[in-house]
């Protein structure tokens, strides 16, 4: 991997992985038209842990609020609404870590594919579009139910299908639910954070048993650079979604999708 690859997919990454758009649609551009290969475990391990940075950096407030509340809930019986809604985002990470459980290998062999990823692309679209025109922008995360957390967490493992986004799922879900723009990315963003942790230790782990050398300048580039990225696509994107709505990354996840379609058309 060239340190200009590793900055493009680091870049790619942090700026797709909390937006609705799909960051398995963005990955897979580089090798399908540039013939770029598989970047390889150490580099997922690398943008995972920057993007897992990101959002717990700009989060910290909170997280650090959830957590202490958290633990004080299970050590002092303490009851707050920041606790519920830590254990609404635990809720919620459960459906997820099920279905990888026992449909990663399937989705693997079988979804993981260019025209897969462009016509999700656009029907997943289509339906964040629907559901935004819809919204009734009622509740904040911390009106989240146990009812909620489930469907929400439901959403987020269906995204396991190349090309949905969960992001975009998850927001989708939120929003059909009744939660406000900024709600529903705000609590995607933080129920992100224990499926990022879990993502990447799986990958680390697989690392761990791979006796593949590192390239240390490349994994450091993607840190520092998915890092940099998710941050800033973290604050520019609860700033416009509260003005604009969805209908910015609709219009774009279908162009994508369709534009991937026509070239693997004329392949």
């Amino acid at each position: 991997m060239s340190m200009f690859e590793a900055f493009a997919l680091a870049l790619i990454q942090g700026l797709t992985e909390f937006l609705p758009v799909s960051s398995s649609a963005h990955l897979i551009l580089p090798s399908e038209i540039l013939g770029w290969q598989d970047q390889g475990l150490a580099f997922d391990v690398a943008v995972h842990v920057g993007t897992l940075l990101a959002v717990v950096g700009y989060f910290r407030k909170e997280v650090t609020q959830l957590l202490g509340a958290f633990f004080r809930s299970i050590f002092k019986g303490e009851r707050s609404s920041d606790a519920t809604l830590a254990w609404m985002i635990a809720l919620a990470t459960i459906p997820a870590c099920i279905f990888g459980l026992f449909m990663k290998d399937i989705i693997e062999m079988y979804l993981r594919s260019a025209w897969v990823i462009a016509v999700t692309c656009i029907v997943f679209g289509l339906l964040l579009w629907w559901v935004d025109v819809k919204a009734k922008c009622e509740f904040d995360e911390y009106k989240t139910t146990s009812k909620m957390a489930l469907w929400i967490g439901i959403a987020q493992a269906l995204a396991m299908i190349p090309g949905t986004s969960r992001s975009g799922a998850t927001m989708t879900m939120a929003l059909y639910l009744g939660y406000t723009r900024e709600a529903a990315a705000r609590f995607s963003f933080l129920m992100s954070i224990p499926i990022i942790v879990l993502a990447g230790s799986y990958l680390g782990l697989g690392l761990m048993k791979s006796d593949v050398p590192v390239m240390w300048a490349p994994i450091l580039t993607g840190v520092l650079v998915s890092f940099i990225s998710a941050y800033a696509c973290i604050h520019w994107f609860l700033k416009l979604v509260t003005k604009m709505g969805m209908k910015p990354f609709v219009i774009y996840r279908v162009a994508l999708g369709l534009g991937l379609m026509a070239f693997l058309a004329t392949r």
